[in-house]
C-alpha cells in the first residue's frame, strides 16, 4: 500500500501510529506530498488535495484519515481502531480529537497562509475556544491512554500537534492532559517513532 503524506501532518501521524502499533506498518510504503502544490499523484488519489490518502494494492484510493483507519481495521483479526463494544464512543472521541486537530490547522493557516496585514485575529480566537472546549471535554471522559483506538490515537496527535505549533498553552492549561499524554507515550513508542523533527 502507498501513504501519501507529509511528516508533519497530524492526519498523516494517526495512520503511521496505527499501523505501527497493530503490525501494518511493513505493508505501506510511505512517500511525501504537498498539498499546496500541484501535486498530482495527490490529486488524483484525493480529488481534494488533502492528505493523507492510501492506495490500496488493487490500485483504489482511501481518504482521509478517519476512513483509511477503518479501512486498516479490515486487515485485523478483530477490529481495534473502532472496537465494537465502544464504537460509538470511539467514533465520538475520534471525532472531538479531529476537530482540535483542524481547528489548530485553521490556526496555523491564517497565521502562515494570510498576509499579515489581513489575518483576522476574532477568526483565531473562535478556533482557539473551539480547542479548548474541546480539551476541557476530554477531561471528564479521556480515552484509556493505555488503548490504542482511532480515539486515543488521534487525541495523541492533536496534542502533539498543539506542541508543535503552539496555537495555545495547553500544557499550562491542562495538566492532566500532560499526564494523558506522558501514559499514551510509555505505552506506545510508536507516538515518539512518528514525531518529525520540526
Amino acid at each position: 500500500m502507498l501513504l501519501i503524506s507529509t511528516p508533519t501532518s497530524p492526519f498523516g501521524r494517526k495512520v503511521k501510529i496505527a499501523a505501527l502499533v497493530y503490525g501494518l506498518k511493513p505493508l505501506i510504503h510511505v512517500e511525501t506530498g504537498d498539498p499546496w502544490t500541484n501535486d498530482e499523484r495527490l490529486r488524483t488519489a484525493n480529488p481534494l488535495g488533502k492528505m493523507p490518502a492510501l492506495i490500496t494494492p488493487e490500485g483504489k484510493a482511501i481518504y482521509d484519515s478517519g476512513v483509511i483507519l477503518e479501512y486498516l481495521d479490515t486487515l485485523l483479526d478483530a477490529p481495534c481502531l473502532f472496537p465494537a463494544e465502544r464504537r460509538i464512543d470511539t467514533l465520538v472521541r475520534h471525532a472531538l480529537a479531529d476537530g482540535i486537530i483542524e481547528a489548530g490547522l485553521l490556526i496555523t493557516y491564517e497565521r502562515m497562509r494570510r498576509p499579515a496585514e489581513f489575518t483576522y485575529a476574532p477568526w483565531i480566537e473562535h478556533q482557539r475556544g473551539k480547542i479548548e472546549r474541546a480539551l476541557t471535554s476530554v477531561l471528564s471522559d479521556a480515552p484509556d491512554p493505555t488503548i490504542a483506538d482511532a480515539g486515543s490515537i488521534t487525541l495523541a496527535c492533536a496534542l502533539g500537534y498543539l506542541d508543535w505549533r503552539k496555537q495555545l498553552d495547553w500544557r499550562a492549561a491542562y495538566p492532566a492532559m500532560v499526564e494523558w499524554l506522558d501514559a499514551f507515550r510509555a505505552a506506545f513508542p510508536a507516538f515518539d517513532a512518528t514525531k518529525a523533527e520540526h
